[in-house]
């Protein structure tokens, strides 16, 4: 069946009650400003912060069972590691879509470095970070918590995001946005970022092949759909939160990019919910936590899921994570191969590029476990 690929989003109707419902209650609030050196010693938490009982964080959780997928045979051409490694990304992609892999390439320093010059911005004074504040409706820049847009069920934390592009005209994109938007003085900031998107997109790209050859679709294929990607890059600063039972440093989601590589510090927070419980991924410097997101489960068309996660703060000391978001060239449209469209398993998503879900997410919807079914629903009621 023929699915028109929708390329404009118009004025939202549906479904757009979840932040409406949070705008309403918005211009009777005080202004929030999160200040994470102020808030992170305060006892009596800002009611905002507070999350509903059902959803409140469990700090003892069970340990998940993530697949350890060694890279280095796949990145030196042999060919027996390389399905053997395939086979591991298929299995637990059809498991739960998180697997962490070593010897991937990346410069032990680089990742250190960028642990380390997080602190040179999310430690200067509040009025400094938000040179670089992010515009409502935008996806990159500061943000300090999500006090802007939203007014409960806020996340504990900051993050610092900002685009980035794998073609060649676009190859210090990173280094100039930090430079143009913080000052000449964030130059080797800027570059130690730059250098380490460079890194992940190169990453990405053979992960992508394991995809491809996992779903039977050949290593090239998702290769070069990506080959010019337009990713995200964020920085994320959990600070200590005296009461942290009662918050979330980022709430239950599915990432709606394609594929997200995540590098933890050693503090640890992130929790995936498998088999209707919560479980926890354990840091591992060496290792690079890697989850599908919902473009790539389009585009695998659901035979990937991805998987429902958050992330727990402490009374003690600052997290720092960070994520590369894989994300496609502006123009892609998001459709599956036809190996993966039969009788058996028909379409089941509509066509779309990733601006028109990006979109959807900055200014109609908060990402949660259902953004994808959302998205769809909202595609094909504009389409009829």
């Amino acid at each position: 069946m023929a699915i028109d690929c929708i390329t404009n989003i118009q004025t939202m109707s549906q479904p757009q009650k979840q932040q409406q419902q949070q705008q309403d209650h918005k211009e009777d609030e005080t202004p929030l400003v999160f200040d994470a050196s102020l808030l992170r010693h305060q006892l009596d938490l800002p009611k905002q912060f507070i999350w509903p009982d059902e959803e409140k964080p469990c700090m003892n959780v069970p340990e998940l069972a993530v697949p350890l997928i060694d890279l280095r045979g796949f990145l030196s051409g042999d060919p027996v590691a390389t399905m053997e490694a395939a086979r591991m990304v298929g299995e637990a992609c059809q498991k739960h879509g998180f697997f962490l892999v070593v010897n991937h390439g990346i410069d032990a320093n680089l990742i250190s470095h960028a642990h380390s010059y997080m602190d040179d911005f999310f430690e200067v004074p509040l009025p400094q970070k938000q040179r670089a504040q992010r515009k409502t409706g935008e996806h990159c820049g500061y943000a300090s918590s999500f006090t802007g847009r939203f007014s409960s069920k806020l996340p504990w934390k900051e993050t610092l995001s900002f685009q980035y592009s794998a073609e060649e005209k676009s190859s210090t994109i990173v280094k100039d946005y930090l430079c143009n938007t913080l000052g000449q003085e964030f130059e080797q900031f800027g570059r130690v970022y730059q250098d380490y998107c460079d890194g992940m997109s190169n990453l990405s790209l053979g992960i992508m092949e394991l995809l491809g050859m996992s779903l039977g679709v050949g290593k090239a294929y998702f290769r070069q759909f990506f080959e010019e990607n337009n990713s995200i890059m964020r920085l994320n600063y959990y600070p200590p939160c005296q009461k942290p039972d009662l918050t979330l440093g980022t709430g239950p989601h599915c990432d709606p990019t394609s594929l997200t590589i995540l590098h933890q510090d050693q503090v640890g927070g992130l929790q995936v919910f498998v088999d209707n419980e919560w479980h926890s991924i354990s840091p591992n410097f060496n290792a690079f936590v890697v989850n599908i997101g919902d473009t790539f489960m389009a585009l695998s068309n659901g035979r990937y899921k991805s998987c429902l996660h958050r992330a727990v703060v402490n009374s003690k000391t600052t997290r720092k994570s960070l994520a590369f978001f894989l994300c496609p060239k502006s123009d892609k449209v998001v459709s599956p191969p036809s190996e993966l469209v039969d009788d058996l398993t028909p379409r089941m998503y509509p066509d779309f590029t990733w601006p028109m879900l990006l979109e959807f997410t900055q200014k109609h919807y908060r990402a949660d476990m259902k953004t994808l079914e959302a998205f769809t629903n909202w595609l094909q009621h504009k389409r009829t």
